[in-house]
């Protein structure tokens, strides 16, 4: 192939890329550009940016619903999901550590169980669930969702570190052994930095899924002054049904994706990282 079909072979890669990228950012730029519109141009003109500008429907969404602000629903977002997301990476990296370093009876039929219970659907035991945290007192709290995360509820990002671990040769662990380090010293000091791509990816994957989870928390969140974004937005079109401030809906939705995308760019390196490396042997 001579240099001309290269070029012209990149020049159709890059316009083919731009295309696609543009097609799936189109949603984000629509709702950018909806946020400075008022109610009537917004549903009167396809043009992404506004003819006249209007800044402030960021300030009138910002007071919710006139008894909870919406800065108090992205409050509630981070108190449910930071501790989720912490005790996931905890559990799941000790979780995943013991089935991929350690042998103890009925390893095999527990970890297939686990396994298991990735196939069932959400909505099978979405009832079981309910009653069991009903009778232990949790409903209305975040509960639901920091307990199952610090006890290693989650099997696939156990599954995730499992898989890690094992593409981590057994040589540093016997190493390890033989200068006198224990488990918990070769887990912490050898394995966990070695682990960091991987802990990145259970990290943006736990943030998002919890950040924009509307189901489990309409479930069990029934204090509106508990409310995380996802209902909070969602309230915003009920308390005024008949007359929506669209304007001020895409305000603040263009604010509330603001947190899952920095933590997405911030942390992209590892996490593109962590999915291509994650269950490759050495």
């Amino acid at each position: 192939m001579n240099k001309k079909h290269v070029v012209v072979s990149k020049a159709i890669s890059y316009f083919l890329l731009i295309f696609l990228a543009l097609v799936m950012l189109y949603p984000l730029l629509w709702m950018a550009g909806g946020a400075l519109k008022s109610n009537n141009e917004i549903f009167g003109s396809i043009n992404l940016l506004p003819k006249n500008p209007v800044f402030s429907a960021f300030q009138e969404g910002w007071g919710g619903s006139g008894q909870v602000s919406f800065g108090r629903f992205l409050a509630n977002t981070f108190a449910l999901v930071i501790p989720t997301v912490l005790f996931t990476v905890v559990s799941s990296v000790l979780v995943g550590y013991g089935f991929a370093r350690f042998d103890f009876p009925f390893k095999r039929m527990i970890f297939t169980i686990m396994l298991s219970t990735m196939m069932l659907p959400a909505t099978v035991v979405i009832i079981p669930r309910y009653i069991f945290f009903s009778r232990l007192g949790w409903l209305d709290t975040y509960l639901p969702f920091i307990v199952p995360a610090a006890l290693g509820c989650y099997p696939f990002f156990t599954y995730l570190m499992v898989q890690f671990f094992r593409g981590l040769p057994m040589e540093l662990d016997e190493s390890a052994k033989m200068d006198g380090c224990n488990s918990a010293v070769i887990l912490v000091r050898i394995l966990l930095p070695l682990c960091k791509s991987a802990i990145f990816s259970v990290i943006i994957f736990q943030f998002v899924w919890t950040w924009n989870d509307f189901f489990n928390v309409l479930i069990y969140i029934s204090s509106v002054i508990k409310y995380p974004v996802a209902l909070g937005l969602r309230l915003s079109i009920d308390i005024v049904s008949s007359n929506v401030h669209w304007n001020s809906l895409l305000a603040l939705s263009l604010v509330s994706i603001i947190p899952p995308v920095v933590l997405f760019f911030s942390a992209q390196k590892y996490f593109i990282e962590g999915i291509a490396t994650t269950g490759m042997k050495n």
